[in-house]
């Protein structure tokens, strides 16, 4: 599973977690039962202080999202309720208004913004194709 986090983005970097985690299932991209990295592999991973991935982990636990086992990890959790396309494109429109004002404010025409998404599409394609 690939998580990114953008420090800069004005979004705290465990609620970053937290919705990649969500948007990840509700894709269905992660199911039920898959385990997720500890708490220490992610921060390590993300160059992270476990303690905001421990946050972030402790808030999914708390929604339901997902279940710890003490000493036998972190999964997601069963019966998951899935979102509705209108909810999934809703959660995406920060994104995707974030990246256009960026272009914008860099000068870059449409179709060069939408070549950059469109790349890291494919690059993201690659690599979950590659972890199956």
């Amino acid at each position: 599973m690939l998580f990114h986090v953008n420090p800069s983005s004005g979004v705290p970097i465990y609620a970053q977690i937290e919705i990649q985690v969500k948007n990840a299932i509700a894709a269905g991209a992660v199911k039920q039962g898959h385990a997720l990295p500890s708490v220490r592999k992610l921060a390590a991973e993300l160059r992270i202080n476990p303690t905001t991935t421990a946050r972030a982990y402790q808030n999914l636990e708390r929604d339901g999202v997902i279940t710890t086992i003490p000493g036998g990890g972190t999964y997601v959790a069963e019966n998951v309720p899935r979102f509705l396309k209108s909810e999934k494109l809703r959660r995406l429109q920060p994104y995707a208004k974030q990246i256009a004002v960026e272009g914008a404010q860099l000068l870059l025409t449409d179709e060069d913004i939408l070549k950059i998404v469109q790349e890291e599409l494919a690059k993201l394609t690659e690599r979950v194709g590659d972890n199956r």
